[in-house]
């Protein structure tokens, strides 16, 4: 009588549901449905498998540890979230920073795609604006590391200037831009 054929697996929703009420299998559903998904966005961005499998581990122990306070109303959004915020957490942390231009490729377009491709370069003029309001050393320093991905090492051989110099150029510029970068992406991925 109740029969309706082919067993269905249960939505995001009725997961998430059962999760929130300490359901063990509704997590394992979750993260074998989204295990590949959550390391692959980590490693897209990171180009390296082990921070990759950490965040995509933080990410599902978050998950299970906050189940009964998070609010989510759709998973693969949430996921890209985190995903993105574990990510910049993880750079800041090791005071890497990967280029603006490759962060902004990596980032789907945000609404509409005409009307996010306009919100992208109004960004990217932004940046550009800031970084040339940079001292014209500083400038040359910071694009050096962060647009053409040169070391300190090879910044100081190419400039003939020491190591020390260039770590206190780009510690100062970064000290310079970030609140407005921060602020600048902030509206970019709103």
């Amino acid at each position: 009588m109740g029969n309706k054929g082919a067993h269905r697996d249960p939505d995001d929703a009725t997961l998430l549901g059962k999760l929130k009420e300490n359901s063990v299998e509704a997590f394992n559903a979750l993260y074998d449905r989204y295990w590949a998904t959550v390391y692959n966005a980590a490693f897209k961005r990171l180009g390296d498998a082990d921070p990759a499998k950490d965040i995509t581990q933080d990410f599902f122990l978050q998950l299970w540890n906050r189940r009964q306070e998070l609010q989510i109303l759709h998973l693969p959004a949430y996921i890209h979230t985190a995903v993105r915020n574990r990510v910049l957490n993880l750079l800041e942390s090791h005071r890497q920073f990967l280029p603006m231009e490759n962060l902004l490729l990596q980032e789907p377009v945000a609404g509409e795609h005409a009307d996010g491709l306009i919100r992208r370069n109004e960004w990217l003029q932004q940046y550009n604006a800031l970084v040339d309001a940079l001292p014209p050393a500083r400038q040359e320093i910071f694009r050096l590391r962060y647009t053409e991905g040169a070391s300190s090492e090879e910044i100081a051989r190419q400039l003939n200037i020491s190591r020390k110099t260039v770590q206190n150029q780009l510690g100062k510029a970064l000290a310079k831009l970030r609140s407005s970068l921060a602020q600048l992406l902030m509206i970019l991925f709103s």
